[in-house]
């Protein structure tokens, strides 16, 4: 048997291509709607429809309270009729009733509300099946079609969604057409209002991965494994693999036979230059390959404790220029490839700043047992003073020379970073545990200095470090004006003077004050208001004139319009951006301790540099709302530092009168 109900939802279930079970709910849900509408129910009165798939027949049940005498139908049962719906139904109780209802009689206003549930549970269905879809191809590759470009990014079409091409996330020099198909990595799948957000990109070091998998038959199934990626899109990659299996080997998979491989990937990435290396576990052996295709004499290692891991490479004079590369390249991606740091020294510079401080420590003394390595060195030296031809056995004497030199500076380095750790630990034991809990935001210093000490994260590291070595705290001032060194030796010698666990209790408190007053603000919110119906009283004349399809309840159904915008409710962050650029000094520093600690990430996007802006103007307005509430000042009284706190009023506000002291 089938009628306009049973018609309309095998037509809806096929066109949407939505299962019919979530079809069938949206029907339900507007059969709900529909009849509240018609009839007049309290929204408090609890419908129910029940829709057979099969016929089409559709079932309403309402909410009634059992009584003797019946003076509404609409809200009351007798108990003889309850009974036959609930054989256990008694007076005063509420039961639901089967109510005899035909949808054809509904009215335009009632209709029409149904046909909008409808179209808002398809859409809503729409959009959470199209984000259930790619949200597993989240990491993945796919093949778009370039929809529009503009100077923020390219809209492409994924099939049944667009996704979002930022500029930040494209190869720079590549150009789009339109119609034209591309091949990108799915960075990022989110929820929106109209639909899954999906940001795709060319420029991430995982679509090097991705690609490598496709062309490489042994990375995809395992036998070779892809270690690490260093990457500037459009330029030059760097990539390291190791075999997984005996008797593979890992570069020369990845290349394939005549380069084929390579190639492929290499035209997908606007010809970008990728350079394929073995991963090794020695560090020296793979900082040598890592700095392919220069040759390299020697790699000597210094992890030093205050300032990060950093390795020199002696490399010859002539290929000096290819181990750095071009603007640093070559150099920068090794470092990123091997988290070291790497400083590159020509031999003949090595030599001759040996022998030019041979009397001076580290060398002192050190030329005695090298005596003849010295004379030769200096006697080619001299040669190429007066522009003789250097054979090139005499330059493998000079690079035995320079690699001995090197080795000697290494072990001068290490002795000193034994005597530096052994300093830091005696001094770390006469510091109060508590100093290592305190936040950096409690030093009353400027935010320019607060973000230079922000690496050692808490008040008994910078005190630590400052006690051990004060002049490598005070290289972190160098770009800023001023006298930082001692506006930071005044804040620590408050610090001390201060009673350290109440000077904790308060930073504590004051975190949480902020929380309490972000719960607050979001509780004062007003609700968001629910968008009114239009459609229901829109006139059904103008409904009649669309050519469209018949609904569930025989009205026609008007073309989809866009959704209309749903007006967001954003909760005002507790943080408040302080406006004002910041300091250029301040990023330099940044990107200094990321390239010491060979963490750098690949690709610097623009995004992600307004977000580390933002989170920086967060904490600087942090930072000024505590230190409006909290002050340390001298008593002169008592000759004591006193902590003054302000307080909230009985009224929720911050009053500027209502202080309370704590003795320190």
């Amino acid at each position: 048997m089938s009628n306009e109900l049973q018609t309309a939802f095998n037509e809806i279930a096929q066109l949407r291509e939505l299962p019919s079970e979530i079809v069938l709910d949206a029907l339900q849900t507007a059969l709900v709607s529909a009849f509240r509408k018609d009839t007049g129910a309290s929204a408090a009165q609890a419908i129910e429809a029940e829709i057979d798939p099969a016929t089409g027949q559709a079932k309403v049940f309402v909410e009634k309270e059992v009584v003797d005498e019946v003076y509404s139908n609409a809200t009351e049962v007798d108990l003889e009729r309850a009974r036959i719906f609930d054989p256990a139904a008694e007076l005063n109780d509420v039961v639901m009733v089967h109510v005899e209802h035909n949808t054809s009689t509904f009215g335009r206003i009632a209709a029409q509300t149904a046909k909008q549930v409808i179209l808002q549970k398809i859409r809503e269905a729409e959009r959470s099946a199209l984000y259930d879809e790619f949200i597993n191809r989240e990491g993945d590759l796919m093949i778009g079609t370039v929809q529009s470009t503009n100077s923020r990014k390219v809209t492409l079409s994924l099939g049944r969604a667009e996704a979002d091409l930022p500029r930040s996330q494209q190869i720079p020099g590549e150009r789009y057409r339109t119609h034209e198909k591309i091949r990108v990595y799915v960075v990022e799948v989110s929820k929106s209002s109209r639909g899954p957000q999906i940001l795709v990109s060319r420029a991430h070091r995982e679509m090097l991965h991705r690609l490598l998998e496709y062309e490489v038959p042994e990375i995809y199934n395992g036998q070779v494994e892809v270690k690490k990626i260093a990457r500037e899109a459009g330029h030059r990659s760097k990539v390291a693999v190791a075999a997984l299996q005996d008797g593979i080997d890992p570069v020369g998979a990845c290349v394939g036979m005549r380069g084929i491989r390579i190639q492929n990937i290499v035209k997908e990435l606007h010809n970008e230059k990728i350079d394929v290396i073995e991963w090794n576990p020695d560090a020296v052996q793979f900082i040598t390959k890592a700095l392919s295709p220069a040759r390299v004499v020697g790699v000597f290692l210094d992890n030093d404790p205050a300032e990060g891991k950093t390795a020199v490479v002696l490399v010859p004079d002539d290929q000096l220029s290819l181990a750095i590369g071009r603007e640093g390249q070559n150099a920068r991606l090794a470092a990123k490839l091997t988290g070291w740091r790497i400083d590159i020294k020509s031999v003949l510079e090595t030599v001759q700043t040996a022998l030019d401080n041979l009397d001076a420590p580290p060398l002192a003394g050190w030329s005695a047992p090298h005596s003849d390595l010295v004379a030769e060195s200096l006697r080619i030296m001299e040669k190429r003073r007066l522009e003789l031809a250097v054979m090139p056995e005499e330059f493998k004497s000079l690079e035995r020379f320079a690699s001995l030199v090197e080795a000697r500076m290494q072990e001068a380095r290490d002795a000193a970073h034994e005597i530096y750790i052994d300093r830091r630990d005696k001094v770390r034991e006469t510091l109060a545990p508590t100093l290592f809990e305190l936040p950096l935001d409690v030093l009353d210093v400027s935010q320019e200095v607060l973000d230079a000490l922000e690496p050692y994260e808490n008040i008994g590291e910078v005190m630590l470090h400052h006690l051990v070595d004060e002049s490598l705290v005070a290289r972190k001032f160098a770009d800023i004006e001023g006298e930082p060194t001692a506006q930071l030796q005044a804040a620590l010698d408050s610090i001390m003077a201060a009673d350290l666990d109440q000077l904790l209790a308060e930073a504590i408190s004051i975190e949480e004050d902020d929380e309490e007053s972000a719960v607050e603000l979001a509780a004062e919110q007003p609700a968001q208001p629910e968008a009114q119906d239009e459609a229901a009283e829109a006139d059904a004349d103008e409904a009649e004139k669309a050519d469209v399809v018949l609904d569930a309840f025989g009205q026609p159904i008007a073309p989809e319009e866009a959704a209309p915008p749903v007006e967001e409710v954003v909760v005002p962050d507790l943080v408040i951006a302080v406006p004002g650029p910041v300091p250029e000094a301040a990023d330099q520093r940044r990107e200094g301790r990321e390239e010491r600690s060979g963490e750098a990430p690949f690709v610097e996007e623009d995004g992600e540099k307004e977000f580390e802006l933002e989170l920086r103007k967060g904490k600087t307005q942090r930072r000024k709302d505590r230190q409006k509430r909290r002050q340390l000042v001298l008593d002169e009284a008592s000759g004591e530092v006193i902590a003054k706190r302000r307080r909230k009023s009985s009224r929720g506000n911050w009053d500027e009168e209502t202080w309370e002291d704590y003795d320190y």
